[in-house]
Formats: C-alpha cells, sequence, structure tokens
C-alpha cells in the first residue's frame, strides 16, 4: 500500500492532537450538563462560554451573539429558515446565488414549497456573484441575501465585504456559508456587513457533528430547535460539551497559525496548479486564479470521467475528491461547474485537490505524476479523445 496522501481538506480535515486533548476531559471528567447548577455542571458551563468567547473573538463578534449547531448545515438550515418566518411580514423574497452549497440550495427548495420566492442570480466564468444583478434583484419584499463566502468546490472567495455593503444599503438581512473559509481566512462581521454566519468544526482540524451560527445582535431570528432553554431559548437541547471544547481549540489554533498556514498552502496550491498546467494538456483551472481559497485546486481534464480518476487515484493511496456528483449516485455533473459555463462532458471530468499545511512539495509531484499517469490512460481508451488527436493532425 502507498503513503496515503491526503487531499481532499474540503470535505473534512483530520482532528489535531490538541484539540483531541482538550476534548478528552469533557467526556470523562468533567462530565456535568452545563445547565445543572452543582460545580460538576457549571464547570461545563463556564467550557461553553470559554469556547464562545474565541470563536467570537476570532469574528470580531460578542460572544452572545455565537450560537452552537450540530454543524454547517444546521446552521445554514437555521438561518434561512428562521430568518423566513420571522421576517414573513416584510416579504418572502430570499437572494442567494447558483453555486451555493446543497444545505442552502435544497433549504431555498424547501422554502419555495411554503410560498418564498427564491432569486438566484448568476457568477461569472470564475464564480464569482455579479453584483450589478444581485442589487438589481433586490425588491421592497426581499428579506434575506445568503451568498456563501468561498466555494467548497472551486474555491471561488466571493466579495463579501461588497456584498454585505449591499445589502446594508438596501436594508436586506446578509448571510453567509462560510464553512469553507473560516479558519482559512480572517473574517470580521462588522467590516463585511454581516448578520449571520455559518461555520462547522471538522473543516478546521475541529470534531465532527459540531458548527455555530453567529447571529448579530437585535436580528430577529426564531428558535430553531424547541425545548429547554439552552442557547438564550433558541436552541434546545444539552450542548454536546466536548465538541464544543473541541470547536474552541480548533478556532484558537486556526487563527494563531492562520497566516503561516496560508502561505504554505498558498506556495503548494500554486505549484501544484502549475505542475498540472504543465504536465497534463487539456485541463482547465476551475475558479478564479487569484481570488480562491488557499489550499483548493480544481482542474477539468478533457476527454476523462471523474469518478474513474478518484478511483485510480485512491488506488495509488491518493484521496481526493470530483466536481461531478456522479459519486454520490447523481448522473448530472457539478451544479457549480454548470453554473460557471462548462459543458456536460467536461465538467464531467473533474477533480478537486484540497491541501492542508502538512502537506509537502514531494506529494504534490507524486500526485502530479499519478494525474497524468491515469489521464494518459483513461484518454488512450477514450473513442472520442482518439478522434480529436485525429482532428488535431
Amino acid at each position: 500500500m502507498n503513503k496515503l496522501i491526503y487531499l481532499d481538506n474540503a470535505a473534512t480535515t483530520k482532528t489535531a492532537p490538541e484539540v483531541v486533548q482538550a476534548m478528552l476531559p469533557w467526556f470523562t471528567e468533567n462530565y456535568g450538563n452545563p445547565s445543572s447548577i452543582y460545580s460538576l455542571g457549571t464547570e461545563s458551563k463556564k467550557a461553553v462560554s470559554e469556547a464562545k468567547d474565541i470563536i467570537a473573538g476570532s469574528l470580531g463578534a460578542a460572544s452572545n451573539e455565537i450560537y452552537f449547531t450540530a454543524g454547517g448545515s444546521e446552521a445554514d438550515n437555521w438561518a434561512l429558515k428562521a430568518a423566513a418566518e420571522a421576517y414573513a411580514s416584510k416579504g418572502k423574497h430570499i437572494i442567494t446565488s447558483k453555486i451555493e452549497h446543497h444545505a442552502i440550495l435544497h433549504t431555498c427548495e424547501y422554502l419555495e414549497k411554503k410560498g418564498c420566492e427564491i432569486t438566484y442570480v448568476n457568477v461569472d466564468e470564475n464564480g464569482i456573484v455579479k453584483l450589478d444583478e444581485l442589487e438589481k434583484a433586490i425588491r421592497p419584499d426581499t428579506i434575506l441575501i445568503s451568498i456563501m463566502f468561498a466555494n467548497n468546490e472551486i474555491g471561488t472567495v466571493q466579495p463579501i465585504k461588497e456584498i454585505g455593503e449591499i445589502a446594508s444599503r438596501h436594508n436586506v438581512l446578509f448571510h453567509t456559508d462560510a464553512v469553507q473559509a473560516y479558519g482559512q481566512l480572517s473574517i470580521n462581521v462588522d467590516e463585511c456587513h454581516i448578520d449571520m454566519l455559518s461555520a462547522s468544526g471538522h473543516k478546521l482540524n475541529g470534531p465532527k457533528g459540531i458548527g455555530f451560527l453567529y447571529i448579530r445582535k437585535g436580528i430577529k431570528i426564531r428558535s430553531f430547535i424547541h425545548g429547554g432553554q439552552q442557547e438564550r431559548g433558541r436552541r434546545a437541547g444539552t450542548e454536546n460539551v466536548p465538541g464544543i471544547v473541541g470547536m474552541g481549540a480548533a478556532a484558537k489554533r486556526a487563527f494563531s497559525i492562520l497566516e503561516e498556514k496560508r502561505a504554505k498552502e498558498t506556495e503548494l496550491r500554486d505549484y501544484l496548479i502549475e505542475q498540472i498546467e504543465k504536465e497534463i494538456p487539456y485541463c482547465r483551472l476551475n475558479g478564479d486564479r487569484n481570488r480562491r481559497l488557499p489550499n483548493n485546486v480544481n482542474f477539468s481534464f478533457r476527454f476523462v470521467e471523474g469518478e474513474s480518476l478518484l478511483i485510480m487515484l485512491d488506488m495509488k493511496g491518493i484521496c481526493a475528491s470530483s466536481g461531478s456528483a456522479c459519486t454520490s449516485g447523481s448522473l448530472d455533473p457539478s451544479h457549480v461547474l454548470l453554473a460557471i459555463g462548462l459543458p456536460h462532458e467536461i465538467a464531467h471530468g473533474s477533480l478537486r485537490l484540497t491541501l492542508n499545511e502538512e502537506n509537502t512539495k514531494e506529494e504534490m509531484d507524486t500526485t502530479v505524476a499519478a494525474i497524468k499517469e491515469i489521464v494518459t490512460k483513461l484518454r488512450n481508451m477514450s473513442p472520442l479523445y482518439e478522434d480529436f488527436v485525429k482532428k488535431q493532425k
């Protein structure tokens, strides 16, 4: 078995050792319920508060504006559904983009069935939201704009500050899905005019099953889970104290090494892009070349099927993911790649490689060599490629 090369950090990250160590006592020693009034419970309550302080500090927010959830998808659902309910008297119009995560898109589909009207704004060929189209879409009954901070597939970072300014100018709530960006980029909710923000622990070397929703003070958002008075009555249920402690520890770690990590990942990212473009013909970099997450590389390879490429990379010990949704049982290519204008046949041959600070230049070289070998093999099996080569002669 080849040494494992893990290049799917946009899907999930390895929980950092210091995060695991921070969590362990809260499983076996300090296991009290935070709602209990005795000292074992109050210690847990204190730990939850400390994690909120860390996360709030990383965003330029207040601790009482942070609400823990079971992950990014729950936070996205809460932001959209609760806003639609709370502001229904003003209107039922929501604006989002065509390249959002399915946690947003499927929630919007649900809300459409409940009587909401959703406008899906276009993006350019690099995946950047068209600001003029976004602003023109705003109506008197628009209650919410939800645009992701950075795309999970192609890594494009949106002009969030400008979007926030547009929303603020029109007195419309602004939510951003920052699941991929939080812990990778500097974020200040006031500077970007963000009213709600979603994040997830397992994307920044924290545990799975924990995330948070930032809700700006004064925003009228209903409870998402009803029951007890946890999370100031907005999300009932006994707090996941080990997960919350882990989320806080992961955030503290991520922002303490942010600049160093970003510099290393950006250097490796650019090297990987350069080598793929140098070694493999008929490929296309997806997403903006400069306005992209420091760890994201996404390529489409003509005359190659993404699922076959993934399987053969796995056989070589390289973990990656495809821009195509075929690996999840769908025959349709990625909605993101279609939205940036790729035809179906090219979108199907896409590969996403997402790095971490532990990856090395040697791993990048090994990966490029493997992709080159596999792409060559798959193309040599393709009658479409054979016809293409004949026409080039």
